[in-house]
């Protein structure tokens, strides 16, 4: 997750999802365990999160995130020269939970831009600070 000014996600020259002000920008892996419970949790952290400037959270400054899913976060590359991908979900698993996310924090009242799921994409962002956390759960 990274506080940016501004971001955006590109499909085909498309843009698909994008936010035009200070904001976040998440970008989701699914793990195999996931669940619709993690989901909730993730999207409750992500929204409640105090980062954003004089410790405001999206909650409470009603700033808005642009979810893109990346299953590459979960490559591993301790052994070899090629990352293993075991950790991530399968798409079939992977895309219901993001969807999850998504539908979650909007639930919450959150503005939520989005990326396309299984597109490549073209991520954009001018990030604030620069401020990036990991968020785990």
């Amino acid at each position: 997750m990274a506080r940016v000014t501004e971001a955006s996600v590109t499909v085909d020259g498309e843009v698909v999802g994008e936010i035009a002000e200070p904001g976040l920008l998440v970008l989701l892996g699914i793990h195999v365990d996931d669940d619709v419970a993690k989901a909730h949790v993730m999207a409750r952290k992500l929204h409640e999160l105090r980062v954003l400037r004089d410790e405001e959270s999206c909650a409470t400054t009603g700033a808005p995130l642009l979810v893109v899913s990346q299953f590459t976060l979960y490559g591993d590359a301790r052994k070899g020269r090629r990352p293993s991908w075991t950790a991530a979900a399968r798409p079939e698993h992977a895309e219901p939970l993001v969807g999850e996310v998504v539908s979650e924090l909007r639930r919450k009242g959150a503005r939520v831009q989005t990326g396309r799921f299984g597109a490549m994409m073209s991520v954009r962002s001018a990030n604030d600070g620069p401020f990036t956390v990991l968020v785990e759960l």
